[in-house]
């Protein structure tokens, strides 16, 4: 077994001048940083007076669901000669908030859309996505269901 560390640093960035006197007296916005790629500007949803021109952690996250499964479904693809000339997903996640505004996930719905090479493969590469939901290690850490909803071209 082995471990593997993930260092970043996060920097708010939404002191107005008056620090968090009030709910209303801040913004959201901070910087991830990680060293040798670029900044990401984040904030928090609108809804909780978040810039919407930012990534929030709800964003992050399901696009972290997404990509994981990409990269294991190309690598399953890649290994069972199912050859993938295009792959785009039209993820959602779905969030409730209780009475309180506090909220958890529910579920998120991965679509992807993808256009593969050789018709004859056609079930194979959908059953690729069972195997690749199966390998993805974001999926594995996350309470609630990641469901799938692909189609395939040809």
């Amino acid at each position: 077994m082995s471990t593997h560390l993930y260092h970043l640093e996060l920097e708010w960035t939404g002191n107005t001048g008056v620090g968090t006197t009030a709910y209303t007296s801040y913004e959201r916005g901070y910087n991830i940083s990680i060293p040798g790629k670029p900044v990401l500007q984040g904030s928090s949803d609108p809804i909780f007076r978040g810039d919407p021109t930012r990534y929030n952690p709800e964003d992050l996250l399901v696009i972290s669901l997404s990509s994981c499964h990409m990269l294991w479904y190309l690598h399953l693809c890649a290994v069972n000669d199912v050859v993938v000339e295009e792959y785009k997903d039209f993820a959602e996640g779905k969030m409730e908030l209780d009475d309180t505004g506090n909220g958890r996930f529910t579920e998120v719905v991965l679509k992807p859309q993808v256009k593969i090479k050789n018709p004859e493969k056609t079930t194979m590469a959908m059953t690729l996505h069972h195997e690749a939901h199966k390998a993805c290690f974001i999926a594995k850490s996350v309470n609630f269901p990641v469901l799938h909803q692909p189609s395939i071209l040809v």
